[in-house]
């Protein structure tokens, strides 16, 4: 295996992920808002919430949570991407010749599942934080930042409250994850099978990214809702929650079905941008890295 093409996936993906997390961080606060907000504090819709976290400013409303995320979702998406490259080249190291879509798959599933080390505890601050934007009459805790997020929970339940939802996050991740790289290497070549645009060009990566984003994240918003819930429960004091199975049976109660798909419309409107700039930015940056090894 090349050692140089191995570290070279940890950059691109690392390059990918930061890039995409400045541009969807707004939508993403939107989304977990709406997701979090119990019964008798819902919003009218997605554009009642934005209103809401409009009126809380940028740092204390869109980009609330982001300065933790921003230096690791880098990481985690260095590790996602490096360990897909990695286990991709060796299920399928003839480099002459297309990966078969199980190679893909099985890859997207080693990689999604090495990430989570890193994603839970980040997802778990980012949720907390995002969550307590001011909505209503509802009062809570309000964290200043993710250090101070980050000692109360591990004050309250240790290092298991930063691992909070883990079990639905991994339910959440593996499947978004096959599904996603699955999806990005189907539209490239159903676009080069077309002759609509050459495999590897910027536009075929951002059109597939932006797709894949979205295929991906539709496919599993009951569980990332579910998620959510989990994950801003975290006071020990008024903890709504006692597991995955019983947050799914009281989110059934509050809503019924359509309670499981809140935060669709605006998960679909961030998943495009996004996902095209982080697979545009990670594929480009590991075609620019080749190119400047010959």
């Amino acid at each position: 295996m090349d050692a140089t093409g191995g570290v070279n996936d940890y950059i691109a993906g690392c390059l990918g992920g930061i890039a995409g997390l400045v541009v969807g961080h707004p939508f993403d606060t939107t989304k977990v808002q709406m997701q979090t907000q119990l019964a008798g504090h819902h919003y009218k819709g997605t554009w009642d919430a934005i209103k809401n976290i409009y009126h809380h400013g940028l740092g204390r409303g869109f980009f609330r949570g982001l300065s933790f995320p921003l230096v690791s979702y880098g990481a985690i998406n260095s590790v996602f991407f490096g360990v897909y490259g990695n286990s991709l080249r060796w299920l399928h190291p003839d480099t002459t010749t297309q990966p078969s879509y199980r190679d893909i798959y099985i890859a997207g599933c080693i990689g999604g599942t090495a990430q989570l080390a890193i994603a839970c505890p980040v997802d778990v601050v980012k949720v907390v934080l995002q969550s307590q934007i001011p909505h209503g009459n509802g009062s809570h805790q309000y964290f200043k930042g993710p250090i101070e997020c980050m000692r109360a929970l591990y004050k309250h339940g240790g290092i298991q409250s930063l691992y909070r939802g883990n079990c639905i996050m991994f339910m959440r991740d593996i499947p978004a994850q096959v599904l996603y790289m699955g999806t990005f290497e189907g539209m490239q070549d159903v676009l080069h099978a077309y002759d609509i645009i050459a495999r590897g060009a910027v536009l075929s990566h951002l059109l597939s990214g932006g797709m894949a984003g979205v295929i991906s994240w539709l496919a599993i918003m009951p569980a990332d809702i579910v998620k959510s819930r989990l994950q801003a429960d975290h006071s020990a004091h008024t903890k709504i929650y006692s597991g995955t199975l019983n947050c799914i049976s009281k989110m059934y109660v509050e809503g019924g079905l359509r309670i499981f798909y809140t935060g669709s419309l605006v998960t679909a409107i961030r998943a495009f941008p996004v996902n095209a700039i982080i697979l545009a930015v990670y594929s480009q940056s590991l075609i620019y890295m080749k190119g400047k090894e010959k």
